[in-house]
């Protein structure tokens, strides 16, 4: 129990580490221009499709494990996790070689558009340790903690993902 106790302990560490970490790196690449570099134009709709990959694959999760297929929850849950790092480095990877681009809606659509955008980065950011935490007590065995927080977890994640392709295909025509 104590030895549970501590590795608890030690992943929250990390957890608290990554959750803040994560949105501080990303802000400050995000920032920075790397000089003489073709930009990577090519990567926003794979970004975007990755987005909706991670989608389709949280509700293929949710999915297995109400069928009791806990070996293929898990493992697409890895996928989903592995994809949204691999968003990440890429929509970093963009950013750091483009200029971003301007939306060019006008009227109501241009106040969706900063709605939908303004709650996916928000939700992006907090949904950070809510994936760390979900895994967390997913991987120490702690199941009744981790359904008690993935009935949070879930839908944060899917909005985030779903809007991220919302937000692609509204600003697409803009660059």
């Amino acid at each position: 129990m104590e030895q549970e106790q501590q590795s608890t302990k030690k992943y929250n560490v990390w957890i608290l580490i990554l959750s803040i970490a994560i949105p501080l790196v990303v802000a400050a690449l995000f920032g920075i221009k790397i000089p003489n570099v073709e930009p990577l134009t090519f990567l926003p709709p794979i970004y975007a499709s990755i987005n909706g990959l991670t989608a389709i694959l949280l509700v293929l999760a949710v999915v297995q494990i109400k069928k009791g297929n806990r070996v293929a929850h898990e493992r697409i849950m890895k996928i989903c996790i592995l994809l949204s790092v691999l968003f990440l480095g890429m929509y970093v990877a963009y950013h750091m070689t483009s200029e971003s681009t301007p939306y060019g809606g006008e009227g109501a659509m241009r106040y969706v558009y900063f709605i939908i955008l303004i709650s996916h980065i928000l939700l992006s950011i907090g949904v950070i340790p809510f994936v760390l935490i979900t895994y967390v007590r997913a991987i120490t065995g702690n199941f009744k903690m981790h359904r008690k927080i993935a009935k949070i977890t879930f839908p944060i994640w899917l909005y985030v993902a779903v809007t991220g392709v919302i937000v692609y295909l509204m600003i697409s025509p803009y660059y």
